[in-house]
């Protein structure tokens, strides 16, 4: 790693010249409301955290946000954020001989001490090794030197980071807020004594924690069928598991204070504030909730001080209560009365972006949409039929759904969009037809219960990965080519409809892209050949129609695997048995693998589970194995709105 330097050493004179030749040049310029720009110099370690997407995808992110500041607070470190260039930028930095940049200093990444990347999603994968090479800093942590900064992942895709471990050092599962601090505290002490061991010194250090996972640290051999025999740690003082990270008390941790304000249009224009973490609604397919687990709720006192300070120092007019599940936090009727109340003369509304159909009432949607404006509410029953419901353990009854959006159209709403998958487990036909049926009974409704033809549903869906760490991880996936069959089916359901089909927007992604992710995502480390054989032949930015090639990533695993007993089926269509290893089976979130079987044999069985906040324990193992509890309200701290 670079030793500290003069901090003279930022590429804008050069870089600026090549922006007025690209798209969105603003993007890069950096110098945001609320950035920081610290002395280089008077700080021992220094972070890069990187956002593998573009910037109107990362600036808005909650978590980059959240590290951002928390570093910046600390006397013995410095952040500065990083986001995928552009083809274009990428071409203009290759043929001037200039390395990918941060966007605060515009300091070469490999300046770095440390590049914390978030893995949100898998299809961003080619646009790290992008960042990377534009940097001169090695793809495979094998072939990095002392001089190379130690690249460290963290995110819900980190939960397996298997497909990407040739290209990581390091690896830090769960909640990053304490995490940083401990790897910038190591890292520091590991500087001041003289850098003993050289990286590979200071990477034994972070594995003995038992919280940080270095992937070199492990091998894993394989069985002539192609699944994983053992994976196993190869030194001493290095865990056979490595274990999440959990915030308790998140009253204590109020970030962010001052969220970046983004120069550039982003997909998100406003300030969100996360009311809780975690969720134990047990749908089976969703590995955020798994992951996330035990719930811990903020005071609604502590998100009124938020939100209050945020506005202040952002001037957004628009403020987002951010979780899984927002409509559960238990003191939710109270805090969104009392913010109403607090900005009735401002201009400033409030939304939940996740609100399950249970959760929901119109005397909430009013409270949060009287200051601004009412947009259209979004519920996501995710399956078609009730019968795939009780499979994903999705405990929304299609009379929940009509009574919840009937009461919205009667208070004045004129649009619902329903959000849904196909290729569930045990999914059929009649299964997938079910929800133009169900859109249908929406319209209905609402245009029964308003007296109005202008009633709008649209339905969204998309095509289910199964992910680690989920009730669903044996399960099989459904194939692009099925997938995109059943689509079409419904959408020709819909379209035939006379009475009822203009009136219903259908939206949907195809198969070939869920495909991929399913192989990033359940994949392990002989899939990183194939990542960098896509990137070698041009992928970029998987996560955007406009870029993604199928054809890229079918040839690559056909390629890499011609030799091998594995496939891209192998990896994604084909259902795994009990006692197969898992590529992910060291990496501790905290579930009992036997609770999740068990789990995945309730789905078969169409049993579904209650959530643990309001019925017995399931005995999941989180809490107990990671020494966690449940924190709901109502807290007994009292705010009073102010004008």
């Amino acid at each position: 790693m670079h030793p500290a330097d003069d901090g003279t050493t930022s590429l804008y004179p050069r870089l600026e010249p090549l922006l007025g030749r690209v798209g969105k040049p603003i993007q890069y310029v950096g110098g945001e409301v609320n950035s920081v720009a610290k002395d280089w110099t008077s700080v021992p370690v220094h972070w890069a955290l990187v956002y593998p997407d573009a910037y109107e995808v990362g600036a808005p992110n909650q978590g980059v946000q959240i590290l951002y500041e928390v570093l910046n607070e600390r006397a013995d470190c410095l952040a500065e954020r990083a986001y995928a260039v552009w083809p274009d930028l990428e071409a203009e930095l290759r043929e001037a001989g200039l390395p990918s940049f941060s966007v605060d200093s515009h300091r070469s990444l490999a300046d770095f001490d440390l590049i914390g990347v978030s893995l949100a999603t898998e299809l961003g994968y080619t646009n790290l090794l992008t960042l990377l090479d534009l940097a001169g800093i090695p793809l495979r942590s094998s072939h990095r030197t002392d001089d190379h900064p130690l690249v460290i992942a963290g995110g819900h895709s980190a939960f397996n980071p298997e497909p990407m471990a040739p290209f990581l050092d390091a690896v830090v599962l769960g909640d990053g807020e304490e995490a940083v601090g401990r790897v910038t505290e190591l890292t520091g002490a590991w500087r001041l004594a003289g850098c003993p061991g050289g990286r590979v010194g200071l990477l034994e250090s972070l594995a003995r924690t038992g919280t940080v996972y270095v992937p070199a640290f492990y091998t894993v051999t394989y069985r002539p069928d192609g699944a994983i025999d053992t994976i196993r740690p190869d030194r001493a003082g290095v865990p056979w598991r490595v274990a999440k990270h959990t915030l308790m008390d998140l009253d204590e941790w109020p970030y962010p204070k001052a969220p970046v304000v983004p120069v550039a249009e982003t997909i998100h224009e406003r300030m969100s504030v996360e009311i809780f973490r975690g969720c134990t609604r047990g749908c089976r397919f969703c590995q955020a909730g798994m992951i996330t687990r035990p719930v811990r709720e903020r005071s609604g006192a502590a998100v009124a001080e938020m939100i209050d300070c945020g506005i202040r120092r952002t001037g957004f007019n628009e403020v987002g209560m951010l979780s899984l599940s927002s409509a559960d936090h238990s003191e939710i009727g109270d805090l969104a009365r009392g913010l109403a109340d607090r900005y009735a003369d401002s201009r400033t509304s409030l939304s939940l972006p996740s609100t399950r159909v249970d959760a929901f009432n119109v005397e909430l949607a009013d409270e949060l949409s009287r200051n601004g404006r009412r947009s259209g509410l979004t519920f996501a029953p995710e399956g078609g039929s009730e019968r795939v419901r009780r499979v994903i353990n999705k405990t929304v009854t299609e009379e929940d759904l009509i009574r919840t959006v009937t009461a919205a159209y009667a208070s004045g709403w004129r649009h619902v969009k329903l959000y849904f998958m196909c290729g569930l487990p045990t999914e059929t036909d009649a299964d997938v037809l079910q929800i133009g049926r169900l859109a249908r009974e929406v319209i209905r409704a609402g245009r029964e219960v308003s007296g109005r033809q202008d009633i709008r549903c649209t339905v969204s869906i998309g095509g289910f990965v199964p992910k680690p760490h989920t009730p669903f991880q044996w399960a099989p996936q459904l194939s692009a080519a099925e997938t995109d069959r059943r689509l079409l089916l419904l959408r020709d359901d819909i379209r035939s409809d006379r009475k009822y089909g203009r009136a219903i927007g259908f939206r949907y992604h195809d198969g070939q892209p869920g495909i991929v992710e399913g192989l990033l995502a359940r994949g392990d480390r002989r899939v990183a050949d194939v990542i960098e054989a896509v990137w070698s032949g041009g992928g970029r930015f998987d996560g955007w129609s406009e870029h993604f090639s199928f054809d890229r990533w079918q040839t690559a695993a056909e390629q890499v695997f011609a030799d091998q007993p594995v496939s891209l089926d192998w990896y994604t269509t084909r259902e795994r048995d009990r006692d197969e290893v898992l590529p992910w089976q060291h990496l501790d979130a905290g579930l009992d693998t036997e609770w999740l079987w068990q789990d995945w044999q309730d789905a078969l069985a169409e049993d579904e589970v209650g959530d643990c906040r309001w019925t017995p324990c399931s005995a999941c193992g989180v809490c107990d194995v990671m020494d966690t509890a449940i924190q709901v309200g109502p807290s007994g701290r009292v705010w009073l709105p102010t004008p």
